[in-house]
């Protein structure tokens, strides 16, 4: 079995530590050859203007493929497809066009005035520039606002059919849980790419409140693993063998790219990918 192609996400950085971080990050990962490298959006749209630095910056500096993530939430049409023309203009050919999680404090997501009433309408605009690549994200299980999981995948059609691409699913724990939502989508006339998301798990009360937030399902064996990791020090170890395996048996059954949630921590990302055979090809790339 071949090496699979991957991806990575960063999130932007809010402090100069936190530059630091991610530029460590990068250097860690980058000789792995991603097929590209994402930078997301803070809740509510708060890192717009650091996410718009960052993809700068690493596009300019590192020579990597970068996507930028881009939101409807609090700006108008004419600010968002301005972000997205700054993009254009640095040379930005990829966006993973999102939604986006409502502010902090608020329930629910609403519209700005002025702005796209959903996902579709921001990837509708975004094709119809003709500038750029567009992904978007899938939901394996439920959304936590779906009434449905039918209604999920109609959603993620209609969003595919308005311009995109192909998508990037939230993170899950069993290869099952991908494979009913791959063999649903197709069901439903989706043949886009769709690109499993793994998130390694770097701790695991975070990992826990994440997958609460995002309506993941966490199997009762995995928990009983990582209660009992935790307590021996062995959460390290035990997370490198279950996404691994997780990992190895997507890629059994036809996956071909795997997108890793780095949380801007690379070394466990990287031990994972050594373990599936991406090994080292190139050095990051330092532009003048």
């Amino acid at each position: 079995m071949s090496a699979p192609s991957v991806s990575f996400e960063f999130f932007p950085p809010k402090s100069l530590e936190a530059s630091f971080r991610l530029w460590d990050t990068v250097q860690t990962l980058a000789p792995l050859a991603p097929q590209f490298v994402s930078v997301t959006y803070g809740a509510g749209g708060t890192t717009r203007e650091l996410t718009r630095d960052a993809v700068a910056t690493l596009h300019k500096s590192s020579g990597l493929n970068v996507a930028a993530h881009l939101t409807c939430v609090g700006a108008s049409r004419e600010e968002t497809l301005a972000v997205a023309q700054d993009y254009a203009k640095a040379g930005v050919k990829d966006i993973v066009a999102l939604r986006g999680d409502p502010p902090k404090g608020a329930a629910n997501f609403e519209p700005h005035p002025n702005g796209f009433a959903d996902s579709c309408e921001l990837i509708s605009s975004l094709a119809d520039t003709g500038n750029f690549n567009i992904r978007v994200g899938a939901y394996p299980e439920k959304h936590p606002e779906a009434a449905s999981q039918k209604a999920n995948i109609d959603w993620l059609k209609r969003k595919i059919d308005a311009g995109a691409s192909g998508a990037i699913t939230q993170f899950f724990f069993e290869a099952e849980t991908f494979f009913r939502f791959r063999d649903a989508c197709a069901k439903a006339g989706i043949n886009a790419p769709i690109i499993p998301g793994v998130l390694p798990i770097e701790n695991w009360s975070g990992t826990l409140r994440f997958a609460k937030a995002c309506g993941a399902s966490v199997p009762t064996w995995l928990s009983d693993a990582f209660d009992k990791a935790v307590r021996d020090g062995r959460e390290e170890l035990l997370a490198t063998a279950v996404a691994t395996e997780l990992c190895s048996n997507l890629m059994d059954e036809g996956v071909q790219h795997l997108h890793f949630y780095t949380l801007n921590r690379p070394e466990l990302t990287r031990d994972i990918c050594h373990a599936l055979g991406v090994t080292p090809k190139t050095e990051l790339r330092h532009v003048a």
